[in-house]
């Protein structure tokens, strides 16, 4: 068992003022969230090495996942990525700009567009993601196979309820 942690002093203080209170969610998405806080920001760190955003990474990977051609409509990456179409298209002009994707007319729909990763964006995406894996790996690194194995079940069936 590790020790307690800021959540746990939260808890406390909780118990202490408001005994009638169950402050089990709170322990529990409070860590999830510092949990993702700290996650994100390493991940922001280390996608800015590569010169993109989280944001930005997450518009190429899902080109570069979505496999050969590696083209979507931006409506099919809007979404994927839960974006409004006024946010996926900043971000598509900046990646444009940068090279790593391109926008094409839809040869089935004359009033689409295809956006197609480059080969550039191929490659940096290709090193991002396993510079990003690498950190979430290390992130990892005080749970056994095991935990993650349970972890990763509970965390599916937690996000399955919600």
């Amino acid at each position: 068992m590790s020790e307690k942690d800021a959540v746990d002093a939260i808890a406390a203080q909780w118990n202490a003022v408001r005994p009638d209170l169950d402050v089990t969610p709170m322990a529990v998405f409070g860590r999830i969230y510092r949990i993702s806080k700290a996650m994100g920001d390493a991940m922001d760190r280390t996608y800015g090495r590569y010169g993109i955003s989280r944001g930005e990474f997450d518009v190429v990977a899902t080109l570069r996942r979505s496999g050969e051609p590696y083209t979507l409509s931006p409506r099919q990456l809007s979404a994927t990525l839960m974006l409004t179409t006024g946010g996926m298209t900043g971000r598509l002009d900046k990646l444009e700009k940068a090279g790593l994707l391109r926008r094409s007319p839809d040869p089935h729909d004359r009033r689409g567009l295809q956006v197609t990763v480059t080969e550039r964006g191929l490659a940096l995406i290709d090193e991002a993601v396993a510079a990003g894996l690498e950190v979430q790996r290390a992130g990892l690194e005080g749970l056994d196979e095991e935990e993650v194995t349970v972890l990763t079940a509970l965390l599916r069936k937690l996000l399955g309820g919600l």
